[in-house]
């Protein structure tokens, strides 16, 4: 039997940290519906996913708060805990404090206005919103004060605790390239591999590509190929866990050499094995791999 629907209730004081929570739930993958008025909850819920969806089921926040429209902090207790009492959903509530002071100097900073109070002082719309919200604060099952957070440090813990599995996991791509056709647009990380022994020199492997065995071996058989791979595998090693936890959702690694043809996808392929090993599921593909192979585009062979 499948869990519930996950839910969760994102509110709090204007300018806690709000807007950078749910955005960063959105980059994990779940659903996110800010400010929607209370009375449309219901019809929501109710709601077919989109189209192409269908048996996903990606968790869903909805953020909530003093500005939205028909806010009554006690009808939404009540409201969840009925959704709660018919067991469809598992519900819970995040609420962002943050200290009055910290908040006013916030305001401060960027200029901007308190939404209830737009022709006074900041703080006095802060202490009107946290009475307007105290019975949502005692209720809510979790509680961060960010006070003293960067909304990098936000983003962080919210990723740390609300990630799911198969939801917003990180999409790596391994690509191959050839330089003479330009780089590829999306790549994060570029590596040229021209330095390697080119196959397309010798007669027999140039209508061959990097996928075949002859033309791997002799990429291979280049002194410099086993230093330079270990170093190149290590370093992707370092760095694509780092950007998955800075909450990259897209992650594209590209290797390039003269034609596309044959050291790049070489490498490709090679790399995106070892990552596969190491527990990620990259995707391959080679750009120009079908590209005919042409002497004006590789130069000239160097040492051969």
């Amino acid at each position: 039997m499948n869990p519930p629907p996950e839910i969760l209730l994102v509110t709090g004081m204007s300018g806690a940290g709000k807007s950078t929570v749910l955005k960063t739930l959105e980059d994990l993958g779940w659903e996110v519906v800010d400010n929607l008025p209370l009375s449309l909850l219901d019809r929501l819920l109710n709601a077919l996913p989109p189209e192409g969806t269908e048996g996903m089921h990606r968790p869903l926040a909805l953020g909530i708060g003093a500005r939205t429209r028909d806010f009554d902090a006690a009808q939404v207790v009540a409201q969840v805990e009925r959704l709660r009492a018919k067991g469809r959903f598992e519900i819970g509530t995040l609420f962002l404090d943050c200290d009055s002071d910290e908040l006013a100097r916030r305001y401060d900073e960027t200029r901007r206005r308190h939404p209830l109070a737009l022709d006074r002082p900041a703080r006095d719309g802060i202490e009107r919103e946290r009475e307007l919200l105290a019975p949502l604060r005692h209720w809510a099952n979790r509680l961060i004060d960010t006070g003293k957070f960067s909304a990098n440090t936000l983003a962080q813990q919210i990723r740390a605790v609300f990630s799911r599995a198969g939801v917003g996991e990180a999409i790596v791509s391994v690509t191959s390239f050839g330089f003479a056709r330009g780089l590829p647009k999306d790549a994060d990380l570029v590596f040229d591999m021209r330095f390697l022994r080119n196959p397309h020199w010798d007669a027999v492997l140039r209508p061959g590509t990097g996928l075949d065995a002859d033309v791997s071996a002799y990429i291979a058989e280049d002194p410099a190929y086993a230093d330079a791979m270990r170093q190149i595998e290590d370093l992707l090693l370092l760095l694509v866990p780092r950007y998955i936890a800075e909450g990259k959702s897209y992650i594209t690694i590209a290797f390039g050499c003269t034609g596309g043809r044959h050291r790049s996808v070489h490498v490709a392929e090679r790399v995106a094995e070892r990552l596969l090993n190491a527990g990620f599921s990259p995707t391959v593909t080679h750009r120009d791999l079908a590209a005919a192979p042409q002497d004006a585009l590789e130069g000239h062979p160097i040492g051969q």
